[in-house]
């Protein structure tokens, strides 16, 4: 049976497979960089899993208190050695991404500390951590100042505004590495060096943390790598692999671990406490094809920047940039798309395919957000996802796919719901 002939089954017009696999044809050369990259941290991860020693016995599990777990304690040294850290902290107990993030600025800051964000707002869900948004348990809550200088028009670091902004209260500068939901250019690993740099030069025991969500393995150094004390983030996004069901990570500075390991669990317990639960295999296996997986997830992005490039819509990145992480952002000005496209995306899914998304009121965010994700593990962002808030400029975002011929799939279907609304008008 002709590849056709299938998609066709799923409602995907000649036209549209023609069309997708025409801009395939011209992407060759660049899904074989991506290649080369995964080849290197695959390396990298089986380097680092080696040097841990990982055995047999890792892979099983703990319950009750956890004491003397050996699979956490070597996933940990095996993270600590992928980042090239003093130490790292990888815990089923840490619930998400945003969890993470907040686990390492609440343990690292102290009331009358001030906490910068040098690359302008933070994703919608640390506002209310940071207090930007009044919420119970917030930074600012506990006496904990923020401020943060936003990027010049270019995309560029506004040095002379950090360096204004930073004064003797400021304790922790945080870096978001990815765009979140703006349509600002994801920061490369380079970008985020010369930041830390720049602020160490002015004060050098500035802690820098970096949020490395839908980073990690994208590139084949990590912020880490330049100067970062801290980074952060989920096992449901990159390093989890797509096995992952739930966790995340803060590898660092020994200091700035075990303050997150205190607050996490209780002081005096720290990293001593915290029953793997049954995850470790799951943790290890994921981790081994992160790299791999990432890799599909970028192509995934690539396409999907290509084929709606070309379409006429405004993408970040755009076909042809270097990528830093494995999310695109396609902005359609009407929100029609922004739905269309999640429900196409939606409709590919091998779980709850049949399910239409809708905008709704999620908790951590100031308006209305559409998330498609047909997920194995439930919001799992390095499996097939796309998600956006329902305000201007209207603008999706797409990642994941544990494979590119789902990643290829998904894309397809959500060109086609676009196009099925009345936004895409001819294909050249």
């Amino acid at each position: 049976m002709k590849t056709e002939n299938i998609y066709r089954s799923f409602g995907i017009e000649d036209s549209t497979f023609f069309y997708a696999n025409q801009i395939l044809d011209e992407l060759k050369e660049r899904f074989l960089k991506i290649d080369e990259i995964a080849e290197i941290n695959q390396l990298k991860v089986i380097k680092a899993m080696q040097d841990a020693r990982v055995s047999e016995a890792c892979l099983l599990g703990t319950s009750g208190y956890g004491y003397s777990d050996i699979g956490r304690d070597t996933l940990e040294k095996v993270y600590a050695n992928i980042f090239h850290t003093e130490d790292a902290l990888v815990r089923p107990q840490i619930t998400c991404g945003t969890h993470a993030l907040a686990l390492a600025l609440m343990s690292n800051l102290r009331p009358g500390d001030e906490l910068l964000s040098p690359v302008g707002k933070p994703y919608d869900t640390l506002e209310e951590v940071i207090g930007i948004r009044e919420s119970k348990g917030s930074l600012k809550e506990y006496g904990i100042s923020y401020r943060q200088v936003e990027l010049l028009e270019n995309g560029d670091f506004d040095f002379e505004g950090i360096k204004n902004a930073i004064n003797e209260r400021t304790k922790l500068v945080t870096i978001q590495r990815s765009k979140g939901y703006q349509t600002r250019k994801t920061l490369s690993v380079e970008k985020i060096g010369e930041l830390i740099a720049f602020v160490k030069k002015i004060r050098p025991d500035i802690i820098c943390m970096v949020d490395n969500c839908y980073g990690e393995f994208v590139q084949t150094i990590e912020p880490s790598d330049v100067g970062a004390d801290m980074v952060v983030g989920s096992l449901i996004k990159n390093p989890g692999g797509g096995l992952a069901p739930i966790g995340g990570y803060i590898a660092g500075k020994k200091e700035c671990v075990e303050n997150a390991a205190f607050r996490l669990t209780s002081p005096g317990l720290g990293k001593e406490v915290g029953a793997s639960l049954g995850v470790l295999k799951d943790f290890y296996q994921g981790l081994f094809l992160a790299p791999t997986v990432t890799a599909n997830a970028l192509k995934g992005a690539i396409f999907a920047s290509a084929c709606f490039e070309k379409a006429g819509f405004s993408v970040i990145p755009d076909s042809k940039e270097e990528r830093f992480d494995i999310i695109q952002a396609v902005t359609f000005h009407k929100k029609e798309g922004v739905i269309a496209f999640c429900q196409g995306i939606q409709a590919a899914a091998p779980v709850d395919s049949f399910v239409e998304p809708q905008p709704w009121d999620m908790p951590g965010y100031d308006s209305q957000v559409i998330m498609a994700a047909g997920a194995f593990v439930s919001g799992s962002s390095i499996e097939l996802s796309a998600d956006g808030p329902i305000k201007p400029p209207y603008a999706v975002y797409f990642q994941g796919g544990l494979t590119f011929e789902h990643a290829k799939f998904g894309i397809l279907k959500a060109f086609q719901a676009v196009k099925n609304a009345g936004l895409i008008k001819e294909l050249s």
